[in-house]
């Protein structure tokens, strides 16, 4: 009864974006598992170089269990990164291991974007959950005898689902720049040549897509509420 099929219109190109982003990133990711780096460091034993060759010997590194779910934690100073990446010599795992040493750099450089993204998760987190049930609820009363009240929550929605928007546009330069950091300090702390961190860098340029794509998916999201709002 609710739904409306404008919204196919915002939602599909998102889907299919980031549908094949995601395809992008794991064919990429699995072909370069296959190609070892000349110098047979893991993926642990270069994010360490990298961090030491920097001075953030401070900076611990751990195993999680997931498949990429590595990640940088700012909080504790440690870097977590999943068995296929911490533990073998490819360049698809030194590239992803490099990649999150990158947000350890940028964490000691103070880097602007990524305190300002690990502020929001908050508020992101809360969006995430309740931006939707907000939204529905009220469209759901203004369609009946709730109109006043209805619009509130609607736009207590928007400011929810808003909140998430940022947080995925602000995540766009901090991904992109540690990858950017990654594939400088690949070469310049010797853990692969400059031939290796040309197809090292093909499997961070896929992982980029996909958080382009959530943004794009998003963004067309909250157009897609905010239209419905005006109407």
């Amino acid at each position: 009864m609710y739904f409306n099929p404008d919204y196919l219109w915002f939602a599909i190109p998102g889907l299919i974006l980031a549908g094949l982003a995601s395809m992008l990133t794991k064919s990429t990711f699995q072909k370069y598992s296959k190609v070892m780096a000349g110098s047979r460091l893991t993926g642990a034993q270069a994010a360490r170089r990298m961090l030491d060759s920097q001075g953030l010997t401070n900076v611990n590194i751990e195993r999680v269990q997931g498949f990429l779910s590595d990640h940088y934690d700012p909080r504790q100073k440690v870097l977590r990164l999943s068995p296929p990446v911490y533990d073998s010599p490819s360049l698809s795992s030194i590239g992803v291991a490099c990649h999150e040493a990158g947000h350890a750099l940028q964490d000691e450089q103070k880097y602007a974007p990524l305190h300002l993204r690990s502020a929001m998760v908050p508020a992101a987190s809360v969006g995430s959950r309740f931006a939707y049930i907000v939204l529905i609820a009220g469209f759901m009363l203004q369609s009946g005898s709730g109109g006043g009240f209805g619009s509130m929550m609607v736009n207590a929605g928007l400011i929810l689902f808003s909140a998430t928007v940022v947080f995925s546009i602000v995540t766009l330069p901090v991904e992109w720049d540690a990858s950017a950091r990654a594939k400088k300090q690949m070469v310049t702390a010797g853990i692969v040549t400059s031939a290796e961190q040309e197809d090292a860098g093909r499997v961070l340029n896929a992982a980029f897509l996909t958080y382009l794509a959530a943004a794009v998916s998003s963004i067309l999201t909250l157009a897609y509420f905010i239209m419905r709002s005006r109407r």
